[in-house]
């Protein structure tokens, strides 16, 4: 069994609203082959890949079927994680740690300009009782804000605040396409699109791929001068109907941060974090998960936003990559946390760069108001 698994090298296309040009393949062939050009290594130095893209959104099945030329898998050993990117990693993480595999390619795409998000999304609920009412991932995320806000005092204008911030953040990265300059004003008159969620407060359509190479300590070591440890990672799920759960409560992220905060040796996330990548799909979500993973104490979390603790130059930088709400597509955002996170532990995060993080924190999640999270410890290489 290996003793722990280090990121060598990542990789992003530019996130776009419609890349018209781009085919499934040739978004996967870019980031696969860029970041083996980047690290210096060869496919025939992977010994399995894992694929990560969602039937739904690509319109097939088995997506992964039409990227196996491109990221190098043929004749290979390769799986598939239909669910967000960071799960991904956990999945490619475990393989490694399991002593079968040494190193792993991971790839993760999506063009969500080619699907309807409200059908894609709709079919993630019960078809018999819940698909009939309409339901789709805004309907209910606005029903989960509702909730969260009203029994712990959330404001508006504190989930505005951090749009306000994402999208300024994002201006400091290449590769998101929403980013800019607003003002708090500007997100609340910015369209309702389902109450209390706003045109501003939610993420945009985004097509683009990432790449990712791991390996086992000893190739790690010899193939980046800076890898970057996954020092803590665990994944835990919610019940998935909706009337199961208090929207406004998070325990599958509040177990899975304390799995991963034992693994890491982090008794004090607030203090011993330099840095934290979420999925912020919508400005609520950064409040509500900053909370769950125990950075404040529930209910706090719009008071950190507001006191500037969690901007880029504040004590605790949270998206300082400007986030989902910048421009990241659904299934690779997941994957983008990580990449983002690791580029800033190797020093490599350019204009956002938080100076001095030795320690960060990758947040992704899939299914119905955040069902399934996974909680990512990220280390400066030692």
């Amino acid at each position: 069994m290996a003793d722990r698994v280090g990121i060598v090298g990542v990789y992003q296309t530019k996130y776009e609203s419609r890349k018209i040009f781009d085919s499934y393949p040739e978004l996967v062939f870019e980031v696969s082959s860029k970041v083996l050009e980047e690290t210096g290594l060869a496919i025939e130095d992977m010994d399995q890949i894992v694929t990560n893209s969602q039937d739904f959104w690509d319109g097939r099945t088995i997506s992964n079927r039409t990227v196996s030329e491109a990221c190098g898998s043929v004749l290979r050993a390769e799986s598939k994680v239909a669910m967000d990117g960071s799960f991904a990693v956990f999945y490619a993480a475990m393989r490694i740690l399991s002593g079968c595999y040494d190193s792993c390619l991971l790839v993760s795409h999506c063009k969500m300009s080619e699907g309807s998000p409200h059908l894609i999304n709709n079919a993630m609920f019960d078809p018999l009782y819940q698909r009939i009412l309409g339901f789709d991932e805004l309907a209910t995320c606005a029903m989960q804000a509702k909730r969260y806000m009203y029994k712990y005092g959330i404001t508006e204008e504190q989930c505005a605040q951090v749009a306000v911030k994402n999208l300024q953040n994002g201006k400091k990265n290449p590769y998101p396409h929403r980013a800019m300059d607003v003002t708090v004003g500007q997100v609340m008159s910015s369209g309702m699109l389902a109450d209390p969620i706003k045109a501003l407060d939610a993420y945009p359509i985004t097509d683009g791929a990432c790449a990712m190479i791991l390996a086992i300590e000893e190739k790690a070591r010899k193939w980046s001068p800076k890898p970057v440890w996954i020092t803590g990672i665990a994944s835990r799920l919610d019940s998935f109907y909706l009337g199961d759960r208090d929207l406004a409560e998070v325990a599958s992220l509040e177990l899975a941060a304390k799995k991963a905060y034992n693994m890491a040796g982090v008794t004090n996330p607030r203090q011993e974090i330099d840095l934290v990548e979420l999925s912020d799909f919508y400005s609520y979500q950064e409040l509500l998960w900053l909370e769950g993973m125990g950075f404040c104490q529930r209910g706090k979390a719009g008071e950190m936003i507001e006191k500037g603790i969690t901007a880029l130059n504040g004590e605790l930088p949270v998206n300082p990559s400007g986030g989902i709400l910048s421009g990241n597509p659904v299934t690779v955002a997941g994957a983008v946390r990580v990449a983002e996170a690791a580029l800033q532990l190797m020093g490599q995060a350019g204009q956002h760069q938080v100076e001095g993080a030795k320690r960060g924190l990758a947040q992704g999640h899939c299914g119905p108001c955040g069902q399934g999270q996974c909680v990512i410890i990220l280390e400066r290489g030692v």
